[in-house]
């Protein structure tokens, strides 16, 4: 049965996708997005069919096989490995062996095992099959360093061969996107002064955002990383030997003999710059056992050449993710598929409308296009990292990247959130593309949710390539509906639960806006068409913090 609907869905898509590549008529202006065709491919990559795409699953194959066959019938040339069109990703799944993972806590001569996973959660070595560490902890307050503005958490403190202890989070005083950078980089920086292990403890300012009881849900989620050409998986450091996230409540015996107790340090966290670290006085033994498994999935890659001589050598990356995360942990629910209709169904329909607006130009435009689909985004954006790393074309040719990933398609939004376009001349064009669909960019309505970092554009920013990431605002057409209301109640409620999916949605919200979704193509389209049609490249603004950070010789203001 479910083989049956699968093919069936397949060929629908096809003739779907080969009916839409009529050429447009002479006098066409330009070509529109077409809603239905949005709901179409919604209807397939969303459907209990697909089980929740998980990454690595035989369904996400299938997704992946679905969206190489329609950019194929597009007339998209494949870009992919081996003249194919996808680019295999090399993983490793690792899992934590639940009964496996212990923490003690040493007070001078009293040992004390804290309960897992009430007081402490922990995930997989990505690299061992076993681990064990012993070592003093040290405070390190947030565990960030910027030159840019003034940090150094790590200040005077000696943290070689110990166990750093952090709070989750970072000072208000930051902007949004920089800090969330800055937020991405707290592994790295423990590692590279020569920590042995990194214990995170949870704030109750972190509580009111996402609960520790939330992330329990996923202790039985296996951690991915993907491979580099000598096996050893990317972003690993194999001297961090150990690894906690605590619960507030629990982590305050670790400040028992601090000179700051932790409850005070709480009380801090609205000073410009945090609280400062320390030694704890203490130590801590961490210990777990995991297991690991090697496999593969695809990226799917095709690319829409340019027209013109020169210019046809550089390209507009148009971004999404086609993974979600398979099946819920949670026994409290009978339906157990997380279907992601919205995360990211959506994005990639709305990728596939805009392949098709490309496609259906009476002239191609001047820069090509590249059509970049990843997996592994749920797993910490391996799909788009290996890609970013081990790209198809040139690192210095990809001139800017449009990510579409959750656009929230519940109601007629009437403004955007252009996440990165203030840092880039993108900004200019993000906005005059809105205009056009007589919709307006807006401030981060929740900066504490670093939403910069956690989408795929991410690693392509990371390698100087300027980026934006839209998202809808909070803003509707209608009257009668609260965007803000319904964004926040989709997050609360239906994100990353079975209750993602098209029949659940419709239930509390009404009618998909599938309208919305082909006014969102219509936007991103017009920001890739300008990009690859201005003989200017895209470049950051010279008073960006990441034009100082990631800027290349090629796209900085100064070169303009």
């Amino acid at each position: 049965m479910k083989k049956n609907l699968i093919v069936g869905a397949l060929a629908f898509g096809l003739i779907v996708g080969c009916t839409s590549t009529t050429a447009p008529k002479p006098e066409a202006i330009a070509p529109a997005a077409n809603a239905q065709a949005i709901e179409a491919h919604m209807q397939f990559l969303a459907s209990d069919a697909l089980a929740g795409r998980d990454t690595g699953s035989s369904e996400h194959e299938i997704a992946s096989l679905y969206i190489a066959t329609q950019l194929q019938a597009l007339g998209l040339k494949p870009a992919g490995d081996n003249g194919s069109y996808l680019q295999r990703v090399p993983l490793r799944k690792a899992r934590l062996a639940q009964d496996s993972a212990t923490f003690t806590l040493h007070v001078d001569d009293t040992s004390t095992a804290l309960s897992y996973p009430k007081a402490f959660f922990t995930g997989p070595s990505m690299q061992f099959a076993q681990t064990e560490v012993t070592a003093p902890l040290v405070f390190a307050g947030y565990g960030l360093v910027s030159k840019e503005f003034g940090l150094d958490d790590y200040a005077g403190l000696d943290v070689s061969g110990k166990i750093v202890v952090l709070l989750t989070g970072r000072p208000d005083s930051l902007p949004s996107e920089e800090a969330a950078h800055l937020n991405s980089l707290k592994t790295r920086l423990a590692a590279e002064r020569g920590a042995v292990g990194i214990i995170t403890v949870h704030t109750p300012k972190q509580e009111k955002v996402r609960p520790y009881a939330t992330s329990l849900l996923y202790l039985n989620t296996p951690s991915m990383e993907w491979l580099q050409s000598d096996g050893v998986p990317a972003d690993s450091y194999p001297n961090l030997k150990g690894g906690a996230y605590m619960h507030h409540d629990a982590a305050a015996a670790l400040f028992t003999k601090a000179p700051v107790k932790l409850a005070e340090l709480f009380s801090q966290l609205d000073n410009a710059k945090g609280p400062s670290g320390f030694e704890l006085g203490v130590s801590a033994t961490l210990s777990r056992s995991s297991s690991h498994e090697d496999i593969s999935s695809p990226n799917v890659i095709a690319v829409l050449e340019g027209s013109d001589p020169l210019l046809k050598d550089e390209y507009v990356v148009v971004t999404a993710h086609s993974d979600h995360i398979g099946y819920s942990n949670d026994l409290r629910n009978a339906d157990k598929i997380n279907n992601g209709a919205m995360d990211n169904a959506a994005g990639v329909a709305i990728l596939l409308e805009t392949a098709r607006l490309f496609a259906q130009l009476p002239e191609k435009p001047k820069r090509s296009i590249l059509f970049v689909v990843v997996t592994g985004e749920e797993k910490g954006l391996l799909g788009a990292d290996y890609f970013a790393n081990n790209p198809t074309r040139p690192i210095d040719k990809l001139v800017a990247n449009v990510n579409l990933d959750m656009p929230v398609l519940l109601y007629p939004f009437a403004d955007m959130i252009a996440f990165g376009a203030n840092h880039s001349s993108l900004g200019k064009v993000v906005e005059q593309a809105a205009a056009k669909e007589g919709i307006a960019l807006s401030a981060d309505p929740m900066p504490e949710q670093a939403i910069f970092t956690r989408s795929d554009h991410y690693t392509l920013v990371k390698k100087g390539v300027p980026a934006v990431f839209l998202m809808t605002g909070f803003k509707s057409k209608d009257p009668n509906q609260d965007g803000g209301k319904v964004w926040s109640s989709f997050f609360a409620k239906h994100y990353h639960k079975p209750s993602d999916d098209i029949p659940s949605l419709i239930k509390d919200y009404g009618a998909i806006r599938y309208d919305a979704g082909a006014i969102f193509a219509d936007i991103n389209f017009n920001i890739a068409l300008d990009v690859a049609n201005t003989q200017q490249r895209p470049y950051w603004l010279k008073d960006s913090f990441f034009n100082g950070v990631f800027g290349q010789p090629y796209n900085r203001e100064a070169v303009k």
